[in-house]
């Protein structure tokens, strides 16, 4: 379940839009405006951020260069009604991973968005693979060695996590800036406790060493070895 940061200042456009994402298995949070969206992005971290070109206070271009200007490579499609060549260049030599004009197609935008998220991750089309462990999050289905896991919710989002980002150490602190809402108020025991129910459904005979190991006295890591 990847994290989507939608920044848009048209309500009812951005209401639909959070509806058909989260069918699609997506976790949303919503900007109104650009100082809300840069309020946002400084206490959490998104695997897709959709970026209204004109937004009141910081328009998108504005947040666009800050968030590239600081070294933060998150993938930004652009959502506007700007649609000439002119203005797709300006957005796409800013940093803009894409671009696409309004009025759009929702099942366009998924479309879009999966492609985003597989460049950073292993996949086998939009399913995401490592070792024996398959995780499909349109489908919301995770199998290890051809045998299905049930997982809760927050369990899918740090499976789905820990696969986007593989071998990579990060803190709780970080992986709770990527899986839980933004408002949560959840602590780093509720990480805990889920990593530890993740961990035992995966391995419930505790046949193999950690899957996702902890890695002392800095965070956790998803072992691709």
């Amino acid at each position: 379940m990847a994290k989507i940061l939608l920044v848009e200042d048209d309500a009812s456009a951005a209401q639909f839009a959070i509806t058909w994402l989260t069918d699609e298995n997506y976790l949303v949070e919503w900007a109104s405006d650009g100082a809300k969206a840069l309020d946002l992005l400084a206490i959490a971290d998104f695997d897709v951020i959709l970026l209204d070109w004109e937004l009141p206070k910081h328009s998108g271009y504005e947040i666009l260069r800050h968030l590239r200007d600081r070294g933060n490579r998150t993938p930004v499609i652009m959502l506007t009604g700007k649609g000439t060549v002119k203005d797709k260049e300006m957005g796409l030599d800013g940093g803009a991973d894409d671009y696409l004009a309004k009025p759009y197609d929702l099942s366009e935008l998924c479309a879009r968005i999966r492609v985003q998220l597989r460049k950073t991750a292993t996949t086998t089309g939009d399913k995401l693979s490592l070792r024996d462990i398959i995780l499909d999050p349109r489908e919301f289905r995770v199998t290890k060695g051809g045998k299905a896991v049930e997982l809760l919710p927050k369990e899918f989002m740090l499976l789905e996590f820990f696969l986007r980002n593989p071998d990579r150490v990060f803190s709780a602190d970080a992986v709770m800036r990527r899986v839980w809402q933004s408002d949560s108020e959840s602590t780093t025991n509720a990480f805990r406790s889920a990593l530890k129910r993740l961990r035992r459904k995966l391995d419930p005979d505790e046949t193999e060493a950690d899957i996702i190991e902890t890695v002392h006295g800095v965070g956790y890591r998803l072992n691709s070895k």
